[in-house]
């Protein structure tokens, strides 16, 4: 895609990734893709906001001379120093020698680190403005948004907040930036939602402050560095950020995330009868595979839900492995404070009932139920499995 002016003289010069597989090596983006946005404000001084992987280099580098002459770049902004972000910088650096560098204390330590470059580079504070002729960039340090040393940059002339990864999202752009320019966001509102709770809801705490920060703000375009570019309704996505950072702390919607694993099929049974319970109880259930289906696309549902009903058996004397993993990453992503019920088969001795309590403790999940059975379910289980599923949905309701 060729450079789109955002805003007079304020363009996106961001590129689309197809290809990789794994977002940071981890979180599947095979059928999304995702966008690096990056951002050139094109005054009497010129400053890139942002950069781009460094497989993109070629491609970002004709976006840049779309608009001006690479040599001619007075400063590189870095609101975050993951490579993603970044990966471009030492190519960069040696086309245009004479940019300063812009970033938080920690980020010049971290473009030391990372690229071994530590001449021209320049600390900025937080609130500090920085006159470009016409443009007005203005800096917000947000830390752990998502790593120590990110920040946030603003253009107080157009009103352009390039909020890094902060209002992101994955999905590669399918031929337009703009909002407006989808008629149906419900693709990319919930792949930022997915990208929230993969790379972001961690750090949710740090999300609320710098949203109260920025409170007093105007904010006509909102250019994150993943996703798309918010002119029509930016506000839409810092409120849907506001509300998903909310579930960090709050109990839920009135719903059930439904994740089991079976070896030979027994469990797979049980778990339908108690989704069948669930379901004539009136409570919105949904119904993931953990050995078929990625953590990364189960844990939206488990960070928004209420309710979380795990069904596995037992493994040599312990939880199904998958089943683990989940809820090991499920740990790791902080989703706490749910009402969550156990189900399982075992062959010769349990022991999976025992690892999924010691892995609710450690989420602070309440659990309110549980049953297990031995070898394949009888008729006499499948109906308790019904009642179990429709007892859960009512305590959740």
């Amino acid at each position: 895609m060729p450079a789109v002016e955002i805003r007079p003289g304020i363009f996106w010069i961001g590129v689309n990734d197809r290809t990789t597989d794994l977002f940071e090596g981890y979180w599947p983006i095979t059928q999304e893709g995702v966008s690096y946005n990056a951002y050139l404000v094109n005054g009497e001084k010129k400053a890139l906001i942002d950069l781009a992987k460094g497989f993109k280099t070629d491609e970002f580098l004709t976006q840049i001379a779309d608009v001006t002459d690479i040599r001619q770049l007075d400063y590189i902004v870095i609101n975050h120093m993951e490579p993603d972000h970044t990966g471009i910088l030492g190519i960069l650096r040696q086309l245009a020698p004479h940019a300063v560098i812009l970033g938080t204390a920690k980020t010049k330590e971290m473009v030391a680190a990372f690229y071994e470059v530590t001449e021209n580079v320049r600390v900025v504070e937080d609130g500090e403005t920085l006159p470009l002729g016409p443009h007005v960039l203005q800096f917000f340090h947000t830390p752990y948004v998502h790593w120590p040393e990110t920040m946030m940059t603003y253009e107080t002339t157009q009103r352009v907040l390039f909020s890094c990864d902060g209002f992101g999202g994955y999905g590669a752009l399918q031929g337009a930036i703009f909002d407006d320019q989808y008629p149906d966001l419900s693709y990319y509102e919930r792949e930022a939602l997915r990208y929230y709770v993969n790379i972001v809801a961690v750090f949710s705490r740090p999300v609320l402050r710098a949203l109260e920060k920025l409170s007093g703000v105007p904010v006509d375009v909102v250019a994150p560095s993943h996703g798309l570019v918010w002119r029509q309704n930016p506000g839409r996505i810092m409120e849907l950020y506001r509300r998903w950072a909310g579930y960090a702390t709050g109990e839920g919607d009135p719903a059930i995330t439904l994740i089991y694993g079976s070896m030979y099929g027994n469990t797979e049974k049980v778990m339908n009868a108690v989704a069948q319970g669930v379901s004539r109880a009136g409570v919105p259930v949904e119904v993931y595979d953990v050995a078929r289906t990625h953590i990364s696309y189960i844990l939206p549902a488990l960070w928004l839900n209420r309710g979380v009903i795990v069904g596995a058996p037992t493994y040599e004397g312990g939880l199904f492995p998958p089943m683990a993993h989940a809820l090991d990453v499920a740990v790791r992503k902080r989703v706490q404070n749910r009402r969550a019920a156990y189900f399982g088969s075992y062959g010769w001795g349990g022991g999976g009932e025992q690892e999924f309590r010691r892995l609710a403790e450690t989420l602070k999940w309440e659990v309110l139920d549980s049953f297990t059975f031995r070898g394949g379910p009888t008729l006499d289980d499948l109906k308790r499995a019904e009642m179990f599923g429709e007892n859960f949905a009512r305590q959740v309701r």
